[in-house]
């Protein structure tokens, strides 16, 4: 095999590859990209690290048709300090790979390209087509309260509902819950004609390497296509894979307490700010754990802001709309920060019960295009 790139070119096209190479697999190949190059004059070049994996096709001048495996990490650093418009990679028989460029050479080991993993199917014939700005959007008001390590295998990513006019993403990690429907062009890409209908968990890793892929451009798509066990994102040139996770997902609308007694509505960025001031005394910034609780105090249209802990102390006042009864209750401050930033309202609407019933998070006002509620469990108040 012998393919010669356009040195800043492939640079680029390899940067989002490496989300899945995999660091810590015994499969040696898992940790290589699998580069394909054909005779049309393309290169395909794929890393998969057994749970999600990245295709991209680069323009190359292919003089050797051919395909191996080049260690990722390797590849990628030899390619950067090498100098010159353009490099030439070249594989053996004997399956010694030579990157060079100018009078400068580097040699290295490559594995044959069957020993590489098996790839799922990536193409298939159910999925849908959705605008990419919309889907990042909801994924920035859900990521937050995606579990990495729950115990339920089902809470360790982003639950999927589609249909023809919503999208529904929800995740929860058992102290916080968040969920983002929208209305949406969803364009059928079932080949049947059917009526598009999906449910599926994505793993929080990723969803969160999804994000980053994702653009704010209101006219691109991505085209998403499902099998039993995996899921498939095709952005522009790029083709992102991964598993799904099987099971049940949580009845999350059972969960969701919807006969709250008190309410508030706040300024969104003044709550924020004062919650940020209270950090400094809740969370020791060296260590990034958890000191103390934040208290909010809910008495006739004012919120009080407290926290004690061996760093100091600290006390805000915040005017609230304000209806029911006086209520102190208590958080875990990054939570609460997390959950308010995660909206995009002017001004919310909490709604709680007591100091031990968790409470829910809204926009104050109605959105036609979506609604978005986050539920967080508050903490018991020391003495």
């Amino acid at each position: 095999m012998k393919i010669i790139f356009n040195r800043q070119y492939v640079s680029d096209a390899v940067a989002p590859l490496m989300c899945a190479v995999s660091g810590k697999s015994t499969l040696t190949a898992a940790e290589g990209i699998l580069i394909e190059a054909n005779e049309g004059g393309n290169c395909v070049m794929t890393t998969f690290d057994l749970e999600k994996g990245m295709r991209v096709q680069i323009e190359a001048e292919v003089e050797e048709a051919g395909a191996a495996i080049i260690n990722a990490q390797k590849f990628v650093q030899t390619i950067r300090v090498m100098e010159g418009e353009k490099v030439t990679l070249t594989v053996s028989e004997n399956m010694q790979a030579c990157i060079s460029s100018g009078k400068s050479n580097h040699k290295m080991t490559a594995l044959p390209a069957q020993d590489y993993p098996t790839i799922p199917r990536l193409v298939t014939e159910d999925g849908f087509v959705v605008g990419q700005a919309v889907l990042k959007k909801m994924l920035s008001k859900v990521m937050f309260a995606m579990a990495n390590n729950d115990q339920r295998p089902v809470l360790n990513g982003c639950y999927f509902h589609v249909s023809d006019n919503e999208l529904l993403t929800v995740s929860c990690d058992s102290y916080k819950l968040a969920r983002c429907a929208a209305k949406a062009t969803i364009e059928n890409k079932n080949e049947d004609g059917s009526a598009l209908k999906f449910s599926f968990i994505i793993p929080t890793k990723t969803v969160n390497e999804l994000y980053k892929l994702l653009k704010d451009d209101e006219r691109e798509d991505v085209r998403i296509y499902m099998s039993r066990k995996n899921i498939v994102f095709n952005i522009g040139d790029m083709i992102f894979f991964s598993r799904l996770i099987e099971g049940q997902y949580i009845d999350y609308d059972r969960i969701i307490l919807k006969s709250h007694r008190i309410f508030a509505t706040v300024d969104r960025e003044r709550m924020i700010s004062a919650l940020e001031r209270a950090a400094l005394v809740t969370e020791e910034k060296i260590a990034g754990s958890v000191r103390s609780h934040v208290k909010l105090d809910f008495e006739e249209g004012i919120l009080k802001v407290s926290a004690v802990s061996t760093l100091g102390s600290t006390y805000d006042e915040i005017e609230v709309e304000q209806e029911g009864d006086r209520i102190l209750i208590a958080f875990n401050n990054r939570f609460l920060i997390d959950s308010l930033r995660a909206s995009d309202a002017e001004k919310v609407r909490i709604s709680m019960t007591s100091a031990l019933t968790s409470i829910n998070i809204e926009p104050a006002e109605a959105d036609e295009e979506s609604t978005d509620l986050f539920m967080l469990l508050p903490v018991r108040m020391k003495e």
